[in-house]
């Protein structure tokens, strides 16, 4: 007995509904793949992330438990505070010492370690030797250096007939040399960075250049920047972000002094939540913080990545 024809309709009707059954297993075996970043990321990012926004609009006992509703009280307080704008101001100045001239010296050295000459290799572990240390070792090495009586500094200023310079004790120098020893900390990562940038550079480039017999600072404008324009973008949105989050380096050699002006906004959350006990007001720093850097990152992604040219 012959079976009966099937329409080639029903077929392909068959086909489709084992198809989506198929699929859903695939979903569900891929969320229980992301269910361990999903719940990193909730727990320690998004959760305490918006319970910061919802303590920003209230007001906390010690412990840091909602007391009342005060609205946008909070944020009204700060902006009319003339602490918090010191330390909108340090933040600022801050950035603008370290992030230009950290990645300016950090361009140059992976510009001098892609050369290709003899025990380069020595250079380039020594530039990026700064990696390997932490924050809190490294700002003690600086403390050392900076110490009024003992330092090494000020035995070289003294050289030169300069007086003794309290480098962490004067307002006008404290947030100069916190900024110096954070563009020495932070100018290995950037140099390795730049360096991997420079060494994907394709090598044709070059040589054409060379036939054509441009000079140098020729082929460093119209060639390496261009090139390394992603990298260098890269670098910049990372160092402006990292700047603004600054603290180690704050608490271990000047605890926001002297006079705040070293009170960067960071190191101000810190003392209204964990001093003070004020975390209702330390939850809108953080807040203000938080938007002050979203803007700036999209900035910097609207008008930055359109004068990167990718390969």
């Amino acid at each position: 007995m012959s079976l009966p024809d099937v329409p080639a309709s029903s077929v392909k009707t068959v086909a489709r509904a084992s198809n989506r059954k198929k699929e859903l297993p695939n979903f569900i075996v891929g969320l229980l793949y992301l269910a361990p970043s999903i719940l990193l990321f909730s727990l320690f990012l998004f959760y305490p992330m918006l319970r910061t926004l919802y303590l920003s609009f209230f007001l906390t006992d010690g412990q840091g438990v909602p007391v009342s509703f005060v609205g946008l009280e909070n944020f009204t307080y700060l902006l009319q505070s003339a602490s918090f704008q010191n330390s909108m101001k340090a933040t600022l100045l801050f950035v603008f010492y370290t992030v230009p001239i950290g990645i300016i010296l950090a361009l140059f050295l992976a510009l001098i370690a892609n050369e290709k000459v003899k025990g380069i290799g020595f250079f380039r572990t020594m530039f990026s030797s700064t990696m390997g240390m932490s924050v809190a070792a490294s700002s003690v090495i600086w403390m050392f250096m900076y110490n009024p009586t003992i330092g090494i500094l000020n035995k070289i200023v003294g050289l030169v007939g300069v007086s003794e310079v309290q480098w962490l004790l004067d307002p006008k120098f404290a947030l100069i040399a916190v900024s110096v020893s954070t563009i020495w900390m932070n100018t290995g990562f950037a140099f390795l960075i730049l360096l991997g940038g420079l060494q994907n550079i394709d090598e044709h480039l070059y040589e054409n250049a060379a036939i054509a017999g441009v000079s140098y600072w020729y082929k460093l404008r119209h060639i390496t920047i261009p090139m390394l324009s992603p990298t260098l973008f890269f670098i910049i949105t990372v160092s402006l972000i990292n700047s603004f989050q600054t603290f180690g380096q704050i608490d271990i050699l000047t605890k926001g002094g002297p006079i705040e002006s070293t009170n960067v906004i960071v190191y101000s959350i810190y003392k209204d939540a964990f001093v003070n006990y004020n975390v209702g007001s330390a939850s809108a720093q953080a807040t203000i913080l938080f938007f002050c850097i979203l803007v700036l990152t999209i900035l910097q992604f609207k008008l930055g990545e359109r004068k990167v040219h990718y390969q």
